[in-house]
Formats: structure tokens, C-alpha cells, sequence
């Protein structure tokens, strides 16, 4: 345990620790097809991250074919140009999308289609034979949507009822505007459409790439709250949250790296473009100080004081209890701040970092507050106190822990 007695950087290894979580998730791949003009660049800088569309590197990979990627979003999309242009172009461009999509199925998932945006504007009130052809013949080897851009009153409308009536083998048709159309001065068509295009994604993509879809996407920021709570309370839970017994305080360092890599995942679930400001001042939040290089002890002794009716550590220990309550309140209260910036990003307006800070305080002491109260009600299956009787559920945790490492 020597090793965690020393001072390290947390804002280093939240960041790194960030990085690594991300490169861990499986990349999904999506193929975006349509004419140009139809409203692809838009469709993708308001359903993904970053503007991606305009900050992404395109990397061409045949004549009318280009990869979008861009470091620290787990996502690819390849996408089409000149499917308006004559016929002899057009079957050249179907050669080359159906030699992507036979490629990615003989390297590895990392390169599979996992599924085709097929972007109609719906202005035009009608679907081409050889799209309608190309629509078939792309359902029988990768699920496809197909996406109606500037889907503006009856006509889109229409147009969704008809591709629908075809009964093409394909996962959905989906009326959408992906950003907010000003029709005057005084009035304007918000945007629609986004969110059941994500919802429906989610069903289609496979389970390996949900994380990194997850990560990329901005338009639904509560699915990604949901996640991270989800990860949270589990993590906690089989970690050394809510049944660790108590620990010795010269041990109690142990409680920071693990709450690195709460707050590192959590940060990975949201894909928010973290800088070290922003880690130094939410740290700074929960810590007392406005370093960012801290001692494990320091932060358990710092911070159980915050604990309302814990006051200072007794008898040299950390109950099981304390560590529970301090990393449930500092993993929920995080997410709240993270959902937070991540709605900021999507509005382009990043949070003021003496803001940020203070809301994390805040939301921080009120989650402790929330935990102080909630341990001290009865376990309605027992008839101990809650603390005694997790304890004895999991008094065997701690040292299996400690033998581990």
C-alpha cells in the first residue's frame, strides 16, 4: 500500500484514465447515403459531438467515399457524395459502398457497417426507382433507416406513409429537421426527429458498440445520465461501496484511485471534451484546496468531515459507511454537473469554470447530506441497522481486496 501513500495527480489520471476507458469501447460505424445537399453534414453535427462533421478528418477511401473520424469519439461514418450525378457515376459509387460493406465483414467488427443512415430530403415528395433499388439491395446486407431531412408539414409526411407502404425490408422511416429552421423573423420550425432517430439506432446498433454510440451521440444527454448511474451504483456496490467494512486510515488512500476510476468512466460515458481546467476546479470542489496533486489520506480525512455527523475520523478508522457515502455522493453528484456541461456543449455554450465549480460543491455537500440521512433508517429485511447489516453481508470483501492487490 505504500505506493498510495504518495501524492499523485488527479487530474492526470482522470484524463488518462478517460482516454483509456474510450479506447476501450468497440467504435460503431454507421454509412451515410444521399445526395448532396440533402442535409448529411447537418444530420451529423447535430446528432454527434463535436460538430463532427466540420472537426472530424475525412479521410477519402475510394473516389465518392470518405471516413469521418475524430480522436476521442469511438465513431466512424463514411459518407457518400455524388449519388446525384448520371448513371454511370451511380452504379460506380453502389460498387464502391457494397465493397465497404464486404470489407468490414472480412477484417472485424471494428470496420463493419453496423448501420446505414439513407438521408432523403423530403422537400423533394418522392423517392427515385434506383434509390429505392439501392435501398433494397443495402437492407439485405446492413439495417438501414431511412432518414427524411428538412421534414417541413404534409408533404414529409406523405412521404414517410409511402415508404412505409412499400414494406421494404428495412428498420424504420423517420421524419426529421436537425436543427431549428426559420421560416421568418418572427417564426421558425424547431427541430424534431433527433431523439427517435437515436432511440431507434440504439435498438438496431449491436450490444458491443451501444457504449461507443452512447459516447458519440448529443442528442439524448439523459440516456447517458441513466448509463452512468446505472455503472455507478454497481460499481460501488461490487467495489467497496455500500458493504465495506471498516477500513484502517493508513489504508484509506485506497479510496482515491477507485474514485478515479469512477470519475474517468463516468467522464468516458458522457464523452465530454474535458480539459485540466475543468478536472482541477470540479477536484477542487470536493477537496478544499485549488491544487491538483493530493495525498489519499488528505482526501478521506477531508472530506469525511463534510459528512454531516461524522465530524473527524475516530479511533483511526474509516467505516465502511463514510466510504460509501462519500463515493455514492461524489459519482452522483458528478454526473449531475457532467449532464450539466454536456447540455452547454450541445448548446455550444460552455459552462463558466467558477460556476461549474460551485454547482459541484453544492450538488457534492447535498448528495453527503442525502447519504448521512438515508444510513441511519432501519434495513426493512433486518432487524440490525443498516450500516451492521451490510457489514455482515460483506465482511469478507475488504481483505479479499487487499489480497488481490
Amino acid at each position: 500500500m505504500k505506493n498510495l501513500e504518495k501524492n499523485f495527480n488527479i487530474v492526470e489520471e482522470v484524463l488518462n484514465k478517460t482516454e483509456n476507458e474510450i479506447k476501450k469501447m468497440k467504435p460503431v460505424n454507421i454509412l451515410l447515403i444521399g445526395k448532396t445537399g440533402v442535409g448529411k453534414s447537418t444530420l451529423i453535427n447535430n446528432v454527434f459531438r463535436e460538430n463532427l462533421a466540420k472537426t472530424g478528418i475525412g479521410r477519402p477511401i475510394t473516389k465518392h467515399l470518405r471516413k469521418i473520424t475524430k480522436e476521442g469519439i469511438p465513431i466512424a461514418l463514411y459518407d457518400t457524395r455524388g449519388l446525384e450525378l448520371n448513371l454511370e457515376v451511380q452504379k460506380e459509387i453502389q460498387k464502391e459502398i457494397f465493397s465497404t460493406i464486404s470489407e468490414g465483414k472480412k477484417h472485424s467488427t471494428n470496420e463493419e457497417i453496423h448501420l446505414v443512415y439513407y438521408c432523403i430530403n423530403a422537400n423533394s415528395s418522392r423517392i427515385e426507382p434506383l434509390e429505392l433499388e439501392l435501398i433494397k439491395t443495402l437492407s439485405a446486407e446492413v439495417p438501414v433507416l431511412v432518414v427524411l431531412t428538412q421534414s417541413i408539414g404534409k408533404p414529409a409526411k406523405e412521404l414517410k406513409a409511402f415508404i412505409e407502404n412499400l414494406n421494404l425490408t428495412i428498420y424504420g422511416v423517420i421524419n426529421v429537421m436537425a436543427q431549428e429552421f426559420p421560416v421568418s423573423d418572427e417564426i421558425s420550425i424547431p427541430s424534431f426527429g433527433l431523439k427517435e432517430l437515436i432511440e431507434r439506432s440504439f435498438e438496431i446498433i449491436p450490444e458491443e458498440q451501444k457504449k461507443a454510440f452512447n459516447n458519440a451521440q448529443q442528442v439524448d444527454i439523459e440516456r447517458k445520465a441513466k448509463s452512468a448511474r446505472s455503472w455507478a451504483s454497481t460499481y460501488i456496490a461490487t467495489s467497496f461501496g455500500i458493504g465495506f467494512v471498516p477500513i484502517p486510515f493508513s489504508d484509506a488512500s485506497i479510496l482515491v484511485p477507485m474514485q478515479v476510476t469512477l470519475l474517468a468512466h463516468i467522464t468516458a460515458i458522457f464523452g465530454i471534451s474535458m480539459d485540466k481546467a475543468t478536472i482541477t476546479s470540479l477536484v477542487a470542489a470536493i477537496g478544499g484546496t485549488g491544487g491538483a496533486t493530493y495525498a489519499g489520506k488528505y482526501i478521506a480525512s477531508n472530506l469525511a468531515k463534510l459528512i454531516p455527523g461524522v465530524g473527524t475520523i475516530v479511533g483511526g478508522l474509516v467505516s465502511g459507511t463514510t466510504a460509501s457515502i462519500l463515493t455514492t455522493a461524489l459519482a452522483m453528484s458528478y454526473i449531475e454537473v457532467m449532464t450539466v456541461i454536456a447540455k452547454g456543449e450541445k448548446e455550444g455554450k460552455y459552462p463558466d469554470l467558477n460556476n461549474i465549480e460551485q454547482l459541484m460543491r453544492e450538488k457534492f455537500e447535498n448528495r453527503l447530506k442525502k447519504g448521512k440521512i438515508a444510513t441511519d433508517r432501519k434495513d426493512p429485511d433486518s432487524d440490525l441497522p443498516v450500516n451492521e447489516n451490510q457489514q455482515q453481508k460483506t465482511k469478507k470483501r475488504w481483505s479479499l481486496w487487499k489480497k488481490k492487490k
